[in-house]
């Protein structure tokens, strides 16, 4: 998938979350607490965001981070081929993101992500609200902070999310970790 393509699109998406709520660029930044050039530079397709970034937007705009990504996407149908799959790569960690479930009006999402060696994805709670997840590490070892509560996650682990909170997924080991995200709307 090409990468200009994707955050074209994801520009336009963030944009119409925005304008369908009425709020000019600076409520969108104030809320999410990011830079209002930031966000105008996104919106345009000029700037690929991080994984970061993306959850603090979508948190403002009251929807997870999968959901802001799945409406980014155009093609509908009940299968997904995997060439068809969308792919987003975090420009600032690397962290690549599969959207393996077709988009639907179904309540749940299903996502492929992995994680390089090294590397940490911060995302506040507030891109959790109205969701319920599932972690399942197919590939690695993943380590997450969930609020205060660190868990050493290892191949074949899954993980049920608790309460909103401030996470961080960390790959603290040598090569890359390859995991799962099932999201269920709730809200």
């Amino acid at each position: 998938m090409d990468v200009d393509n994707i955050n074209v699109r994801l520009g336009a998406r963030i944009r119409a979350e925005r304008e369908n709520r009425g709020w000019s660029l600076s409520d969108l930044a104030d809320r999410a607490k990011v830079s209002r050039a930031m966000v105008h530079k996104v919106e345009r397709g000029d700037s690929s965001p991080t994984a970061s970034f993306l959850g603090k937007l979508s948190g403002a705009f009251g929807l997870s981070m999968s959901v802001l990504l799945a409406r980014t996407e155009a093609a509908g149908g009940n299968l997904l081929r995997k060439a068809e799959q969308s792919i987003w790569t975090d420009p600032e960690t690397g962290y690549v993101r599969r959207q393996v479930s077709p988009k639907s009006d179904m309540p749940l999402d299903l996502v492929q992500v992995t994680l390089p060696a090294g590397k940490e994805v911060a995302m506040p709670a507030s891109a959790y609200a109205f969701i319920q997840q599932l972690i399942w590490v197919l590939e690695g070892d993943l380590t997450f902070d969930e609020g205060n509560v660190r868990h050493a996650l290892c191949a074949g682990d899954c993980l049920h999310l608790g309460p909103p909170e401030d996470c961080v997924f960390r790959n603290e080991g040598t090569g890359p970790c390859t995991y799962a995200v099932a999201v269920l709307r709730t809200g």
